[in-house]
Parts: structure tokens; sequence; C-alpha cells
């Protein structure tokens, strides 16, 4: 979020330099510069003990390839709880155990996406209604089904090399 207002007094911000961030937004009344805020969310990819990796598919996202699960921090929650709460949510499968791999930036939404590698115990999904479909892959052949270069697709390699 780019602030144009302040959020304390609503008064149109205006421009300060700020150290050795440059240029901020600054409110005069309150006396505050004010950071643009980056929305965090996570994306992670479900392997089970079979070495398969859980792909879903999101019609209003792509009908073309797979995605991996994602979603929107809440407040209060901490990364790895969204992690596994959004796996649940859309597999209807809770993880064991997640691991972080490391983060993206999806300049697109303006959003800082948390990677985690979830580990699964295999079963039939239960996907929830923003799920169209869902299907198990092998981990090698993960890659393959994702958009190339995607934050997925980075994420499925980076998991690969850990696990394969």
């Amino acid at each position: 979020m780019r602030f144009t207002y302040c959020p304390h007094c609503g008064a149109k911000l205006g421009q300060r330099e700020i150290g050795d961030e440059g240029l901020m937004p600054f409110c005069e009344i309150c006396d505050i510069p004010l950071f643009d805020v980056t929305e965090p969310c996570i994306i992670a990819l479900a392997v089970n003990e079979q070495g398969e990796a859980a792909l879903l598919r999101q019609n209003y996202v792509t009908t073309e390839t797979y995605v991996c699960v994602a979603g929107h921090i809440k407040t209060g929650e901490t990364a790895e709880k969204t992690a596994c709460r959004e796996i649940e949510e859309e597999l209807g499968i809770l993880p064991e155990k997640v691991e972080f791999i490391r983060s993206y930036y999806y300049e697109k939404k303006d959003m800082l996406m948390l990677g985690f590698l979830a580990h699964v115990k295999k079963k039939d999904f239960s996907l929830s209604a923003e799920v169209d479909s869902a299907k198990w892959f092998p981990l090698e052949e993960a890659d393959q089904y994702v958009r190339e270069e995607s934050i997925a697709w980075k994420l499925v390699k980076e998991c690969q090399e850990k696990l394969l």
C-alpha cells in the first residue's frame, strides 16, 4: 500500500528527505514519515512421503497451468501458521511440518511472498470452493506444470534441489 493520506489524521501527505531512506511520504500534522506497506503472503508447496507435490488449479488465476497454495497472512498469525491453515483450507490436508525456503517479491501485486515447503501425508484432497482441481505430481516433474519463471516455479525448483 502506498500512502497518499495520513492514516492517523487524514491529511494529504507531502514528501520529506528521511536519512538513508531518501524522499518519503510525510505527514506535517503528525510529524511522522509513513513507510509504504507491502502485503505479506505465503506460498507453499505440499510434498508427501512418496515424493509427490500437490499442485492446484484455480480457474480465476489460470486454466493452463497449476499453482501452489498461497494466501494472505491474517492479523495475529505467523507465516508458518498461515501456510498450515491455507494448505488445510485449500487441499484439506494438515501439514506435519513446514520449512521456510525463502521470500519472493511479487511486483505485479506488491506482495512479499514467504515461501514454504510443507511436509504432508498423502491423502485424498478435500478442496475449498476457491480451488477447481488439485493433483499429486512426482516432485521431479512438478516444475513442468507451473508457469516457467513464476514464483511457484521458483519455489518448486528450490524444493526439488532440497529434496531430490
